[in-house]
């Protein structure tokens, strides 16, 4: 099926004005009649619910965390871009376009990211309108800095936790409307089903996470914003909870995933330590403003980074593209951190690692300088690995941390399943293959403030209010599915923890569809894939009760759903036969090692539809078109 993203045509600069009016509306008293249902409430999740409660809506929001200020949009570290020019170096909203465009290696809708460089600028007024605390230079204007892919200084930001204080932004917005009754808060509550009625998404199944309960709610759309996979590689820069569950629990239910294989993964993270850790630490992308990346010209050099005097260092990302240097794209500063690695000269333990050198900067700027712009960074960094990176180069590697993938939506935001929105890092419209540093907080806040208020309320002004009630067939099933799938989980009783599992998962992705994929390797994983599901379902330990406080319970649930998904990512890298952004196939490379892309016969969205666990799924596609930016190699030198 040849998909139809329902982009407005016309010149794009007025794509989304003209949109936004041609959209049906729903007036202010109509809309009290109207129940969304808004799942997760992280920055994409807060700002819609807080914004479709403020317009009047019904709002019921769900989070499985404790309170929606613990959604992991809180470990955002660098910034969040925006094309204000403040720095009036040449930014534009054309030119943050271009550079989205760009990065995403070509692989992105033109109307999305027109629309999201468009909104970039109310975001930022709506924040600091919101109190939040971005950082300011003397005379009080608000500052900026660089991050990868651009060469303009466009990123705002608030020293290194610029997700959290944007998160708390989004945060008293929602809680201003729970106060006003607006929006029903339920924490500690996951979604493990959608309700389908009639072809519509209607409601949802969940399991509150503290007494056992499974329930049914119904409303008349649902909103999805709940994140990324990553967490599929078990070791990512992800918070431990984050799942692909929710979105795969829709897939099942017939909404197409697009692009899984778009992985991304971050070049700037504090290298792995053992084979006990459960998770790794990003270190900001902001950090390569003043850093410097180095590895050692010699080959198994063992020396302390200040016995390697200045011309024995490789200051690889300068060397390779002059242009960018140490702010080249997150995909190309991993290869490149990587084949440092593989060809004998990192450093650290196991030899799976680089420097983040800051010497030049502290002398250049002063130590107080560095201390200002990133100081809770360096006091993370020392907590973990006991090095004060003042004095000593960072060790960095790369590792998986953002999903440029996820379910397909058409230019409303809105699923192939009517009523079904999905917001974020959970749907894969704006970053292509590969996603520039600080638009992620850009995308989500774009998509809940801006973004679905409008396009919302033109499917709701179609649809009657109250249609389905919670004693409907479709609810009762999904309650009797959710409970058959849990009882079965408990009752394997087997020999291995679910964390085994996890890990045995992790590394057969990371090994063969990591940051380099071959045919091979791809084959290679789907053999290993099916194999250790049919292991989990056979002999995989669940302790203690359903009706109980249970995260062994919860995790066995999510990587049941990672053991599933894990093959359509692995077989959407099988199926891409060419190398686009962070989807590095080793077969299609340039002379010089760079991506090399298939415009022929790849210049499109691959959407997966659902056919069954050991079924294969069905492809469909939506072309991509490129009339404004047009296809170019990709060049960053």
């Amino acid at each position: 099926m040849i998909l139809d993203g329902k982009c407005p045509t016309g010149p794009i600069e007025k794509t989304w004005d003209k949109h936004r009016f041609d959209m049906k509306l729903v007036n202010p008293a109509n809309k009290r009649k109207y129940k969304v249902l808004v799942v997760g409430t992280g920055l994409a999740g807060g700002a819609a619910a807080a914004s479709l409660g403020e317009l009047g809506y019904n709002v019921e929001a769900f989070c499985y965390q404790d309170s929606p200020r613990r959604a992991h949009s809180i470990a955002a570290q660098g910034g969040i871009n925006a094309a204000k020019n403040y720095p009036n170096d040449g930014d534009s909203i054309y030119r943050l376009f271009y550079d989205t465009i760009k990065g995403g290696d070509f692989r992105a809708r033109e109307a999305d990211v027109w629309r999201l460089a468009q909104v970039s600028n109310n975001i930022i007024d709506q924040c600091v309108a919101q109190g939040v605390p971005f950082a300011r230079d003397y005379a009080g204007y608000l500052d900026n800095r660089s991050f990868g892919g651009a060469q303009v200084s466009r990123t705002f930001y608030a020293r290194g936790q610029t997700g959290q204080q944007l998160l708390l932004g989004a945060y008293s917005a929602l809680a201003r409307q729970i106060k006003a009754g607006t929006v029903k808060m339920f924490p500690r509550t996951e979604m493990l089903d959608l309700i389908v009625v009639d072809g519509e998404a209607k409601g949802i199944t969940v399991r509150d996470l503290v007494t056992g309960e499974i329930r049914s709610h119904v409303g008349d759309a649902v909103v999805l914003c709940t994140g990324g996979y990553v967490n599929v590689f078990y070791l990512s820069t992800n918070a431990m909870g984050c799942s692909v569950t929710a979105a795969w629990k829709a897939h099942k239910k017939g909404a197409f995933f697009a692009n899984p294989c778009y992985t991304q993964i971050h070049p700037t993270c504090i290298p792995q330590h053992g084979d006990k850790q459960s998770k790794l630490t990003l270190m900001s992308e902001s950090l390569r403003n003043d850093g410097r990346c180095w590895a050692p010209k010699k080959k198994g050099d063992k020396r302390a980074p200040g016995e390697i005097p200045e011309e024995e260092r490789d200051y690889y990302l300068e060397r390779k593209y002059p242009s960018f240097g140490n702010l080249a794209p997150r995909d190309i500063a991993s290869r490149a951190a990587k084949e440092q690695c593989d060809d004998d000269r990192g450093v650290g333990p196991g030899g799976r690692g680089v420097y983040l050198d800051f010497a030049a900067s502290i002398k250049r700027l002063g130590e107080d300088t560095i201390r200002e712009r990133y100081g809770n960074l360096f006091e993370m960094y020392e907590k973990i690995t006991d090095e004060n990176a003042y004095k000593v180069p960072m060790r960095i590697y790369p590792a998986p941390h953002y999903s440029m993938g996820g379910l397909w939506v058409d230019y409303n935001c809105e699923s192939n399943v009517p009523g079904l929105f999905v917001l974020g890092e959970a749907n894969f419209s704006v970053h292509g293959a590969n996603r520039l540093g600080a638009s992620a907080l850009m995308q989500g806040l774009a998509d809940g403030y801006f973004v679905i208020p409008y396009t919302i309320a033109n499917y709701l002004a179609r649809t009657t209010p109250g249609k389905v009630k919670a004693d409907n067939a479709e609810c009762k099933k999904s309650v009797e599915d959710v409970n058959n799938n849990l009882k079965k989980l408990m009752s394997i009783n087997g020999k291995k923890t679910v964390s085994e599992f996890h890990r045995e998962l992790g590394r057969i992705m990371w090994e063969n569809v990591g940051m380099a994929r071959s045919e091979q390797s791809c084959k290679e994983a789907l053999k290993k894939i099916p194999a250790l599901r049919e292991e989990f379902w056979k002999n995989v330990k669940v302790s203690g009760s359903g009706a109980q406080f249970n995260q062994d319970l919860e995790n066995a649930g999510r990587v049941a759903d990672f053991l599933e998904f894990a093959e359509l990512l692995t077989r959407d890298a099988l199926y891409r036969n060419e190398s686009c952004g962070g989807h590095f196939r080793v077969e299609h490379q340039m002379p010089d090692g760079e991506a090399k892309r298939d415009d022929e016969n790849f210049c499109h969205a691959a959407a997966w539809e659902f056919k069954g666990v050991n079924a294969e799924p069905e492809l469909h596609i939506e072309p991509l078109k490129f009339e404004n930016v047009h296809l170019a190699i990709r060049s960053y030198k």
